[in-house]
């Protein structure tokens, strides 16, 4: 807290015309040798400091690397997430562009000769160079003061080149030089002709397809005959290679429905009008193509478009649409490139040479300028919000950026949240309508198998009889189904059935998860992982079991139940590498299976025509947790993943198993009715003063002392409920959901309030307050509006 705020440094007279705000730049910070890097956020003719100030030592960059309005939105986010400056500053950037430094140590003026050749009669060295015997030596001498320690800065910025062919001779001097060779000097004679042809042709073709008919050593030695050079040129990493050279797609007709909306957006993108419009369109209802058309519309008026998806799973058929489309006007940007595939992405925005990005939550902050339009799918998704600081939402940040940039906001769903649904109610959105399916097929018939019934009549291993039987139906008709299990591994938990006894994170109050394929446990929080236990460690009894169900165990029932089913499993485990996503559902779409097991990842987006039925394993897995928004995901993840059969022109069907058939959030997505279940829950909301009625906020302890964790947190709410008016309700404080996580307790308030004007005030001096006991071991988070509450 005591570094967050700008400091002022002297510009040095060498670059007073070129530096900028929005430019990194290497200081030393504080009173010792360290140095550090800093971003440069305003250039002033006056310094606030009285005392002397220290110079710039370096500017890293050569143009600002952040422009003024990000700048600005940097501090903004700063200022709602109760996050450090500077944290929100390097949230914006690549990782390549976070600068590393690195420790050398250089000789004084009192270096004995013993002491200099230590470094190896060089005048400084990295610390990382030193060998291990020396390293104790080199730290008497620093303290001795022969040697000082330096700090160095270290870009992790660099751009990938290759190598280009230049030809140094003209076409007649190869000529003339391949007319002198020896009959049998084919190889020359082939490279001699070839620079001919690119030196009249004023071509430099890359090394790469060069050496496919011409050997290295051959390039080699015309460089030391001097015919030609090697001359390396900056290349971008492509992330999609393979839609490189596609032909582009045309706008498809649209609908009656879909046309109104489109002039809507539109109008607003010409009048360069802040407006948010919330898209409520069914699935299956073409919401993409609105969006694409949208979008064509502000490159058309000179302007570019930004548009987030929630999920890397959604990402690649989205990129494909979107792509297929613009071409290499695309940029795109989510947690699943390479570093060096972010940068060169984030570099082609911000040199203008993309004009429309796709990307997931991160991308909202994308170096665009001249936005026209924002597009945000499935705005709903949890997975907008970040869960470490800043803890902002995706959509608030595009929300701001849409007000500087005068350019309207498309939040689209066929569930939208009940926030976003209650401001389109008061006026503060604008609501616009998709009803019916682009092809106007009815949406899936949806079935309720009562689980307490089905185990009754025949079910086996998690699947009722209907349900089999539908899968059996649709491999004898050669269509594909989906089913989905909000479960990830083998089992929930390993029990002993003689003593109770069930295997427990060490680290984390949580059971641990039995994954088949390592045939392992494994924490789903910290990570940690252990062999499954033969005997029980309590009683020594043999009888352990597995108890509940994940998506590798109803894998290996479904082999056993139907093994004549190519079966394709979608989760965090299987989709771990990069390009794992896309490669499972091109896999899907080229119907190498006739099965797509998968976790919530598979509910959304995904588009396929074979695809006739849907089955969900056990709709009740969220309902029952301890979050005021279970109802609402609930219904959520059934209405999308149900909009995932019958897309085309074969009808679907959709099968959810449930133990509560009466609960009111599966009634209403079984009959697809977002209007009805809308009404209902705000009733409930209203009753239990919760949002959108109510603003909520997370206040989280977190300490490897349970006692001081208590403490801390009782001391904090009884500060809070000085500071707020009586019309703010504090929940708690109690233990976290999951009270320990990682060998630290958790400890967690909520505050409901509706207007709260001291509350940003409050919580900064708390901040400011509990600084000190972070060196005690203490972790004080603020979350706004939380998405979760576990």
């Amino acid at each position: 807290m005591q570094t967050d705020r700008p400091f002022d440094y002297l510009i040095p007279e060498a670059f007073e015309e070129t530096i900028l705000p929005g430019m990194r730049v290497w200081v030393q910070f504080g009173k010792g040798a360290r140095k550090v890097s800093g971003m440069v956020v305003a250039i002033s003719d006056h310094a606030d400091f009285t005392g002397e100030l220290k110079p710039l030592l370096a500017v890293l960059d050569y143009a600002p690397v952040l422009a003024p309005e990000l700048l600005d939105l940097s501090h903004w986010l700063a200022q709602t997430t109760f996050a450090f400056w500077i944290t929100c500053i390097q949230t914006m950037l690549p990782a390549r562009l976070k600068v590393d430094s690195d420790k050398w140590v250089r000789a004084l003026p009192a270096a004995t000769p013993e002491t200099l050749a230590l470094l190896g009669a060089q005048p400084a060295l990295a610390l990382a160079d030193l060998a291990p015997e020396v390293l104790a030596p080199v730290m008497r001498a620093v303290q001795n003061g022969e040697l000082v320690v330096e700090y160095r800065a270290k870009d992790r910025a660099r751009v990938k080149t290759e190598d280009y062919v230049v030809p140094l001779l003209t076409p007649d001097a190869y000529g003339q030089i391949r007319n002198q060779l020896r009959a049998n000097a084919t190889q020359k004679s082939r490279l001699l002709k070839a620079l001919a042809t690119w030196a009249e042709s004023q071509q430099t073709p890359a090394v790469k397809t060069v050496t496919t008919e011409i050997p290295r050593p051959q390039l080699t030695q015309g460089i030391k005959a001097g015919w030609l050079k090697l001359e390396a040129k900056e290349v971008y990493r492509d992330p999609y290679p393979q839609l490189a050279n596609h032909a582009l797609t045309t706008a498809l007709p649209l609908t009656a429905e879909q046309q109104p909306v489109v002039e809507t957006v539109c109008a607003t993108v010409t009048k360069e009008q802040a407006e948010t419009f919330l898209l409520e369109g069914v699935t299956g209802s073409g919401k993409t193509e609105v969006y694409l058309q949208i979008i064509a519309a502000a490159l058309a008026k000179g302007r570019t478009a930004l548009m987030l998806v929630p999920e890397i799973a959604l990402t690649p058929q989205m990129v494909h649409r979107v792509r297929g489309r613009f071409g290499a006007a695309v940029a795109v940007m989510h947690s699943g490139l390479s570093e060096g595939e972010k940068f060169d992405e984030w570099r082609r925005i911000q040199r203008g040479e993309a004009q429309v990005v796709v990307g997931a939550r991160s991308a909202a902050f994308a170096p665009l300028q001249n936005i026209g339009v924002f597009i945000i799918d499935e705005e709903h998704e949890a997975s907008y919000k970040q869960a470490d600081a800043p803890r902002y939402h995706a959509r608030d940040v595009i929300l701001h950026r849409a007000q500087a940039a005068n350019a309207p906001v498309v939040l689209g769903s066929a569930t939208p949240s009940l926030e976003s649904r209650a401001r389109a109610e008061k006026g503060v959105y604008t609501l616009l309508r998709l009803p019916h399916r682009v092809n106007q097929h009815p949406l899936p018939q949806v079935r309720l198998i009562d689980m307490r019934e089905a185990y009754q009549n025949g079910g086996r291993d998690d699947f009722s009889t209907p349900l089999l039987a539908a899968l059996e139906e649709r491999l004898a008709r050669h269509e594909q189904s989906v089913l989905l299990l909000n479960r990830r591994g083998y089992s929930a938990f390993v029990m002993c059935r003689e003593c109770g006894y069930k295997v427990m994170c060490p680290n984390c109050d949580i059971s641990l998860t039995l994954h088949m394929d390592s045939h392992s446990l494994r924490c789903h929080y910290c990570g940690h992982e252990e062999p499954v236990p033969q005997v029980c460690p309590s009683c020594g009894s043999k009888k352990i079991r597995y108890y509940g169900t994940g998506t590798q165990k109803v894998e290996a029932t479904l082999n056993q139940l139907l093994p004549q089913a190519r079966v394709l499993r979608m989760d965090v485990d299987t989709t771990r590498r990069k390009g794992g996503h896309a490669k499972l559902l091109k896999a899907f779409g080229a119907h190498q299976a006739d099965i797509l097991l998968g976790t919530q990842m598979i509910a959304k987006g995904l588009d396929f025509p074979d695809v006739t039925l849907v089955g969900v394993i056990n709709a009740d897995t969220g309902l029952g947790l301890p979050d005021f928004r279970a109802s609402e995901r609930t219904f959520q993840l059934l209405t999308q993943v149900s909009g995932r059969a019958g897309r085309a022109d074969k009808p679907g069907e959709v099968f959810i198993q449930t133990f509560n058939p009466e609960h009111y959030a599966i009634r209403f997505a079984q009959k697809h009715d977002y209007e009805g279940f809308f009404y209902a829950e705000m009733a409930i909301r209203h009753r239990g003063d919760y949002p959108p009625y109510f603003y909520t906020l997370k206040l989280t302890v977190n300490h490897q002392d349970e006692t001081q964790a208590a403490k801390a947190i009782f001391s904090l709410a009884k500060q809070l409920t000085a500071a707020l008016s009586p019309e703010a309700r504090i929940l708690g404080p109690t233990p976290g959901a999951i009270a320990r996580l990682k060998n630290r307790y958790y400890y967690q308030m909520v505050i409901k309030y509706k207007r709260e004007p001291q509350l940003p005030e409050v919580l900064t001096q708390i901040l400011d307050e509990t600084q000190a006991s972070v060196r005690h071991g203490f972790q004080v988070a603020i979350d706004r509006e939380p998405q979760d509450f576990i």
